[in-house]
C-alpha cells in the first residue's frame, strides 16, 4: 500500500488554487487507501491573504461530502504557523478540532514576517540569518507540544538569496542537536518535506545529515508530504521516500 502524502494544500490555503476533487480523483487512480488535507492556518502574519480564516466549521462539512460522494475516507490536518506571541490563540485553535495530523512549521519570524520577503536576510550573513531561522524552530520546540511533526525543520535554503544556499551540519551542530532532543523528548516526529526534490536544491527538509543524528539521537517517528499546493505536485517523490526511510528504521505516521 502506497503511503499517503501527508502535507497538501488546497483552495482553501490562501496561497493555492489547488482543486480538492483532482486531488481525490488522483489518491483513487493511486489506489490510496485515504487522502489527506493539511491546509494552512497562520496567527499574526503581516500578509493580508493570510489573515482571512478558514471556516473548519463548513471546512469539514465540505470534506465529509465529498469522501461520500467518491468513496474515499478523507483525514483532515493542518499546518499550523506557529508565531509564539499567539501561542494561545494557536493552542484554542488546535484543541478545537481533531485533527489527523498537525504540522508546525514557522513561516515568519516574531512580527509576522515573512521568509519569502527580503527583510529578513537584511544586515545578516548566511551563517546568521539560518542561525535565526534555528532560533525560531527552537524557541517552538521548547514551549509548544501541539502537534505531532515539524514541518520542513531547515527549509529556510529554498529562500535565501545567496549563491551557495545550502549549509553544512556541522556550522549548526549544536542548536540542531537540541532542536531534535527537544522533539524526541517530546515524544513528537519530524516531517520529510520533498518540496526541496522540485527545487534546484535537489534535497528534501530535513536534509540527510539532519536525519541520520534524529535517528542516532533516538528519534523514530516522520511523516512524508510532497507540501503540493499545486494538483500536479501531489505525491511528489512521497512514495520512493517514504519505502526508504522505512528501511532505515523509522515508523511513518499515517
Amino acid at each position: 500500500m502506497l503511503y499517503s502524502d501527508h502535507h497538501v494544500h488546497t483552495k482553501f490555503s490562501p496561497d493555492s488554487q489547488a482543486d480538492v476533487v483532482e486531488y481525490i480523483l488522483k489518491a483513487k487512480e493511486l489506489g490510496l487507501e485515504y487522502i489527506v488535507f493539511t491546509d494552512h492556518m497562520e496567527f499574526g502574519v503581516k500578509s493580508p491573504k493570510f489573515q482571512r480564516y478558514i471556516d473548519y466549521d463548513y471546512y469539514i462539512r465540505y470534506m465529509k461530502e465529498l469522501e461520500e460522494e467518491y468513496e474515499i475516507p478523507i483525514k483532515i490536518g493542518v499546518e499550523i504557523g506557529y508565531e509564539r506571541n499567539y501561542k494561545e490563540k494557536i493552542e484554542e485553535f488546535l484543541n478545537k478540532y481533531d485533527f489527523h495530523i498537525i504540522i508546525a512549521s514557522i513561516h515568519y519570524d516574531v512580527g509576522g514576517e515573512s521568509f519569502y520577503s527580503g527583510n529578513f536576510y537584511k544586515n545578516r550573513s548566511k551563517y546568521e540569518t539560518y542561525l535565526a531561522y534555528f532560533e525560531l524552530v527552537l524557541d517552538m520546540v521548547e514551549n509548544f507540544n501541539n502537534y505531532h511533526v515539524v514541518g520542513h525543520l531547515d527549509y529556510i535554503p529554498r529562500y535565501s538569496p545567496y549563491e551557495d544556499k545550502h549549509y553544512n551540519y556541522d556550522d549548526y551542530r549544536e542548536i540542531l542537536d537540541l532542536i531534535l532532543k527537544a522533539i524526541i523528548g517530546n515524544k513528537r516526529g519530524l516531517e520529510v518535506n520533498t518540496s526541496g526534490l522540485r527545487t534546484d536544491l535537489k534535497v528534501s527538509f530535513p536534509r540527510e545529515e539532519v536525519l541520520n543524528r534524529y535517528r542516532e539521537l533516538g528519534g523514530k517517528y516522520l511523516s512524508v508530504g510532497s507540501d503540493a499546493h499545486f494538483n500536479k505536485d501531489f505525491m511528489a517523490h512521497v512514495d520512493e521516500a517514504a519505502e526508504r526511510l522505512r528501511q532505515m528504521g523509522f515508523i511513518l505516521i499515517g
